[in-house]
């Protein structure tokens, strides 16, 4: 299995963005919705509608792919269990992708190679992790949650997410002058990261999910 030849699907529902992906021939589908209690009723139908577009069926798949938080616990319990349910139905392997460096992968494409993405936690808290991209990612500090004001960071990478628009004024510390506050996490840089990974041998059996 080749890259080209490769069809997947990811699925990411974190925060309140739900979004869906799809990798089939090297074309590339996508979907999204606003809405986190809708999240488990929107996704399946959003899905279907990839698949429809692209003229195949969940079978024809070869992995499911999702975000694997951290986030909202009920958005990440959304991914997972829609990955699951469909990766036993389908007989298909999942690729459990971490939401944070999903954030870093789409950070990338604007030009930042050190990146340290924030997802709002509430009560001042954050959910948060440093990467570094060099010919691949390579972890700097692992997906932690703390106070924002208690965050630290190697160098002066860029801050990305939700986390910024709740605290920033608790992030001067850092030094930081570069904050990309739109990146969130989407079901397409979790699609980009998974087919890696899949390619790596990464893949998990869905009991594992």
């Amino acid at each position: 299995m080749s890259p080209v030849s490769t069809t997947l699907i990811a699925i990411e529902t974190s925060t309140e963005l739900a979004s869906v992906a799809l990798l089939h021939r090297g074309a590339r589908f996508s979907r999204e919705s606003l809405g986190a209690q809708t999240h488990s009723a929107t996704v399946p139908g959003m899905i279907q509608s990839m698949l429809k577009e692209a003229g195949i069926r969940l079978s024809d798949c070869d992995a499911l792919a999702f975000g694997a938080g951290p986030g909202a616990f009920t958005g990440v319990r959304t991914a997972c269990g829609l990955a699951q349910g469909m990766a036993f139905g389908a007989g298909l392997p999942v690729v459990p992708v971490v939401t944070l460096l999903a954030m870093a992968e789409r950070a990338r494409t604007l030009g930042a190679d050190n990146v340290l993405p924030l997802l709002d936690a509430r009560m001042g808290e954050v959910y948060w992790a440093q990467y570094q991209f060099n010919n691949g990612w390579s972890t700097i500090t692992g997906p932690t949650l703390s106070f924002a004001s208690q965050l630290t960071a190697s160098g002066l990478p860029a801050v990305c997410g939700s986390g910024l628009n709740a605290y920033q004024s608790d992030l001067s510390h850092l030094g930081v002058t570069s904050f990309l506050p739109e990146v969130m996490p989407h079901a397409t840089d979790v699609l980009t990261l998974a087919l890696i990974a899949l390619h790596e041998g990464k893949s998990v059996h869905a009991r594992e999910a």
